[in-house]
């Protein structure tokens, strides 16, 4: 999801439509139909307040730009691996995760950089779950399915070893967001001897753990920023609650 306009929110969604939402009048004025599969994740140029191109991918690895006046498709590429479920514009290229990669390519498809799961966590099979970007630090944050551990690699060189960074008694990361200069990363892990959804509050300066919260009593699997003030936990559907945090 993101606001092309000051009036307009896109929305992505797993019938592999993207749906115009007019904040005034709370309506779908308009449906975008050019995808064949689930709309995995859209994007726009970090800091503008009203962007000429909105960038849309697919399950299937295919990914769409489009012109926000027209409501037209200017270009196209296809990614060839599948299983496409994030991607965030920055500094002119498209950062985008597969369960096997992250990949930087120009927003005509051309790969320049990658990283490899195998890279990551070479002693077990895994796939990423998502990334962040810290552009300023010249940093990219990953989560792997079944770890209790997030990685910090070089935005400059990927090809670099990872740092690790280990979240005390986590079980497994469920989801991570980036809120001003901290990394939020959910999931599940043991307090007073029993499985609880935990979120990890952890510095991105000083990439170290400053909080533990718990927050359900099933697992984290969803986590949502409000303007950087506050954060929004969702809980496995066990207790299938959302809970709101201050941001300090």
């Amino acid at each position: 999801m993101v606001m092309a306009e000051q009036n307009q929110v896109w929305l992505g969604s797993a019938d592999a439509v993207i749906y115009i939402i007019n904040v005034h009048s709370m309506s779908c004025n308009k449906q975008l139909t050019d995808h064949r599969a689930s709309v995995t994740a859209l994007a726009v140029q970090e800091g503008t307040a009203a962007p000429s191109e909105v960038y849309s991918c697919s399950v299937d690895g295919t990914v769409l730009a489009w012109n926000v006046s027209t409501l037209r498709v200017t270009s196209r590429f296809q990614l060839p691996c599948g299983g496409l479920t994030a991607m965030q514009l920055h500094g002119g290229r498209l950062w985008c995760c597969t369960g096997s990669s992250i990949v930087a390519v120009t927003t005509t498809g051309f790969v320049q950089q990658e990283l490899r799961i195998d890279e990551i966590c070479q002693e077990m099979s895994t796939s990423f779950l998502g990334f962040q970007l810290l552009p300023e630090q010249q940093q990219l944050w990953a989560a792997c399915a079944g770890r209790s551990e997030v990685y910090v690699c070089s935005l400059e060189d990927l090809t670099q070893p990872p740092e690790r960074i280990p979240l005390q008694d986590c079980s497994e990361v469920r989801c991570m967001i980036r809120v001003k200069r901290q990394v939020w990363v959910g999931g599940s892990g043991q307090s007073q001897g029993k499985t609880k959804g935990k979120i990890y509050v952890v510095s991105a300066e000083r990439r170290a753990v400053e909080k533990e919260l718990v927050a359900h009593a099933d697992a984290v699997r969803t986590l949502c920023s409000a303007e950087d003030r506050y954060v929004l936990s969702g809980s496995g559907p066990e207790e299938g609650k959302i809970a709101i945090w201050k941001v300090e």
